[in-house]
């Protein structure tokens, strides 16, 4: 049985908003993974794309719900909880992984250790001081 119906207007337009706006920064990360060249910027837009799309669709599954039952629903905040906190966590562990996969095999095109860097790089990429 479908309970969409029986959604206010305000509620229903509201739900669609946010779905389709999770669904739309969803695709954008997706995108970014498809369009980047290598790892180590490929594993940031997913990332980004997967948290905060989540997010919009949670906002609305807590709104669609809440409005239904005529009371707070709040199970969806777990569920953002460990999104929000395992996907980052997992983002650099796989970078610390690769990173070190790959300085070990001494590949080309690995980001720089910072210890390795002299002062006059940092010097050149940082802003002007007054």
């Amino acid at each position: 049985m479908i309970q969409a119906p029986d959604l206010p207007l305000w509620a229903a337009i509201a739900v669609g908003f946010l779905v389709l706006l999770g669904a739309s920064i969803t695709l954008i990360g997706a995108l970014g993974l498809l369009r980047l060249r290598n790892f180590y910027e490929r594993i940031h837009p997913p990332t980004l794309g997967s948290t905060l799309g989540t997010g919009c669709i949670l906002i609305a599954s807590m709104i669609c719900f809440s409005t239904l039952h005529s009371r707070p629903m709040v199970h969806e905040v777990l569920i953002a909880i460990f999104v929000t906190l395992t996907t980052p966590i997992t983002l650099m562990l796989l970078a610390r992984a690769a990173l070190y996969r790959d300085r070990s095999e001494g590949s080309a095109g690995v980001p720089q250790d910072l210890e390795s860097v002299s002062a006059s790089d940092i010097q050149q990429f940082a802003p002007d001081q007054p």
